[in-house]
């Protein structure tokens, strides 16, 4: 049998991160050639990867990395399938390393085929799944790129990037207010105006359909009915349909004898509170149209208009799972 040195192992195990017995062994199998006994290490990995692949990779860690001018930004998760493994910090290590990598690239598939140290980062995730013995795979990969680029990571669960067009006076903390906007809230999508009408006719129809249905045994139960809205989006109401809910306002307000002279006082806040009502849609998907969650007194449009003229171009969100 070979004899294979103390300093030998280690070495493999610093360029592989496999235990020093894994190590020792392939050293042993390879006849003590490194460049073998990695590959010793690897097809270990093809063997667990292949008896693993039906395995949910649930858990692991979603890590941001933004260039040195903050023009461009990558958001990837690295999953594996326990949070005991998740959390473990050579794994979080080995999720920055891949993200300073997928920087460089704009897709996830150039990404994977991208070397690591000799090998591509798809075989270095086959290696590691050898290493760690879970599977462990790239699950989201989004890039972004813009004037200036700000991230925001939640406790590695979650990692959202944001695009501004301009960089302007203490644009990191913008940039950053509003990825932890996305990341907290879940946008989807810029603003109303990118809907597609079918979809939010089809939308329409069917939260009116769930809140009927809720409501019939509200009902039943002798409790509040939910309000059932006409429309759930601004892209929906058009000037004819808040000029009608402005008379409609207006007309409540007469029969509750409130004096005329009074109206321009109340009608804004009854016309805010129908517009509210309405657009449950863009409140949900649509970041511009959120209320903003460092200042519920502003959406998150107006809370950008604070920084003068520069507007969000672009958002991404990952998230385990």
């Amino acid at each position: 049998m070979v004899k294979v040195s103390a300093a030998d192992v280690k070495k493999l195990r610093e360029a592989t991160g496999a235990g020093m017995m894994d190590c020792k062994k392939a050293l042993v199998e390879a006849e003590g050639n490194f460049e073998q006994a990695i590959d010793v290490l690897r097809k270990k990995g093809q063997k667990i990867a292949a008896k693993r692949a039906d395995r949910e990779s649930t858990e692991g860690v979603a890590v941001t990395k933004i260039n040195a001018d903050k023009t461009a930004g990558v958001a990837i998760v690295l999953a594996c399938e326990t949070d005991f493994v998740g959390k473990n910090e050579s794994f979080v290590a080995l999720g920055g390393q891949f993200a300073d990598i997928a920087l460089n690239f704009d897709s996830k598939e150039a990404f994977l085929a991208a070397d690591f140290g000799g090998m591509t980062v798809a075989d270095k995730l086959v290696e590691q799944t050898g290493v760690i013995g879970e599977k462990l795979e790239i699950t989201a990969f989004e890039k972004v790129e813009a004037a200036y680029v700000g991230a925001y990571t939640h406790i590695g669960k979650i990692a959202a990037l944001v695009g501004l067009s301009a960089v302007v006076d203490n644009a990191e903390t913008l940039a950053k207010d509003l990825a932890m906007q996305v990341a907290s809230m879940g946008a989807t999508t810029l603003s109303y105006k990118d809907f597609d009408p079918a979809f939010v006719t089809a939308e329409t129809e069917a939260r009116i359909a769930v809140i009927e249905k809720d409501n019939i045994e509200l009902g039943r139960l002798g409790k509040t009915l939910k309000n059932v809205p006409q429309y759930i989006s601004m892209s929906q109401l058009s000037d004819a349909i808040l000029a009608k809910a402005e008379e409609a306002a207006k007309a409540e307000l007469k029969a509750e004898g409130k004096p005329a002279q009074i109206w321009d006082r109340i009608l804004p806040g009854k016309m805010e509170r129908f517009i509210a009502d309405n657009t449950t849609l863009d409140m949900e998907q649509c970041l511009l149209d959120q209320t903003f969650i460092k200042d519920e007194k502003k959406n998150v449009a107006q809370y950008v208009k604070t920084y003068g003229d520069v507007e969000v171009t672009t958002f991404k969100r990952v998230t385990l799972g």
